[in-house]
């Protein structure tokens, strides 16, 4: 098998370039993988692109409405350890 680091791809007339194989399986990067491109200075970068774009705290505090009492810390730490039990149960 050849170095992975070091493998030529070519780009066709379209600008399609096709990954070989073994770097696919490598990363687990299956059909319909969505993949960022990003310039880099040695040439481009590709990276399994994110659902979502990066957020602040600041950019989504107060997006969810929520209108019932103020919780105390233990009463919120008693529901994330519910919900965690509830996911290992599942």
């Amino acid at each position: 098998m050849e170095d992975l680091n070091q493998l030529a791809v070519v780009i066709s007339q379209e600008g399609h370039i096709l990954l070989p194989r073994e770097i696919r399986e490598k990363l687990d990067w299956q059909p319909g993988t969505r993949l960022s491109v990003e310039l880099a200075v040695d040439g481009l970068r590709l990276r399994t692109a994110q659902p979502f774009a990066a957020s602040t705290v600041d950019a989504v505090f107060g997006s969810l409405q929520y209108a019932g009492p103020a919780l105390s810390i233990e009463d919120m730490d008693a529901a994330v350890a519910t919900e965690a039990e509830r996911g290992r149960n599942a």
